[in-house]
């Protein structure tokens, strides 16, 4: 009898030791916010139940989602800094508050802070600005002939080109810009242009377009100049053949016009058109 019942205790003591063992096994269910395992029985298997933690447990997922939470604002914010830094990392020129108001003035580059300080909008502004009349290189800085430029086209009075009736191109020596008009109204914006040097200085005065070719070519000087249009002797508007900016070499005469504007001008002009010179370019 003795034996039978040391028989039947060790038979329940294996069956407590193997429902126990299996009690204890981590099933591979990830916490809903993946940072960790959750222990489930063996019924809870069955169930579809989750497990539930104790309170060191909690503890410790807390903390780990609390740290990856930190880390994840730490690098949007380091993110967020870094964009900034490049978006505003555009030099700032000696000319800045000069070229911000001039910038403001003609209003046509976007929108600009007038406060000597350079930022990204000012540097998009600026940026815009120099692509559009080839001002080289494109970096945004207020250097010497970004303020050059700029003033020169925001200072530009065009109601000083005395005009009448009729499509009038006008030419601003003293300035160096040059516009379209028809019946006093401003058909085509003050641009830059560059004109007579020493010795060649563009005469002043009324004239009238007498001849236009679309690729004239130039004796003795032997080049072609694109979109010709004479107005007086060997005289007229084209597009410049070398880099507009450099005041050192100046034209022979004639209008030196950047690509895009020489071929606007070309388009409104016809033979007869009025061509009105005034002022006197610095130097000449």
């Amino acid at each position: 009898m003795n034996r039978v019942r040391s028989t039947i205790r060790v038979a329940a003591l294996a069956v407590v030791t193997l429902v126990g063992a299996s009690a204890c096994a981590l099933d591979p269910q990830a916490d809903p916010a993946g940072d960790d395992l959750a222990a489930v029985s063996v019924s809870g298997r069955l169930s579809g139940e989750s497990a539930v933690l104790g309170s060191d447990q909690l503890t410790g997922l807390t903390s780990a989602r609390t740290t990856t939470a930190t880390l994840a604002t730490t690098r949007s914010t380091v993110q967020t800094t870094s964009n900034k830094t490049k978006a505003a990392a555009c030099p700032q020129g000696e000319y800045q508050k000069a070229v911000e108001t001039y910038l403001a003035k003609l209003g046509t580059f976007g929108k600009v802070i007038v406060d000597g300080k350079q930022s990204a909008t000012d540097c998009a502004a600026i940026k815009k600005f120099q692509q559009r009349y080839d001002i080289r290189p494109v970096q945004g800085r207020a250097g010497p002939t970004t303020h050059d430029v700029s003033k020169r086209l925001a200072t530009t009075n065009v109601n000083s080109c005395k005009t009448g009736s009729g499509v009038t191109f006008c030419i601003d020596l003293t300035r160096q810009t040059t516009w379209v008009m028809r019946d006093g109204k401003v058909m085509v914006p003050p641009t830059v242009t560059r004109t007579g040097m020493r010795g060649y200085a563009t005469p002043t005065g009324t004239y009238k377009i007498n001849k236009r070719t679309v690729k004239e070519w130039s004796d003795p000087y032997e080049v072609w100049l694109p979109y010709w249009q004479r107005f007086v002797g060997g005289i007229g508007f084209h597009q410049t053949t070398t880099y507009l900016h450099d005041k050192s070499i100046g034209s022979h005469g004639c209008i030196n016009l950047l690509p895009y504007d020489a071929k606007r001008f070309w388009d409104w002009g016809k033979i007869g058109y009025r061509v009105v010179v005034f002022g006197k370019r610095p130097g000449t």
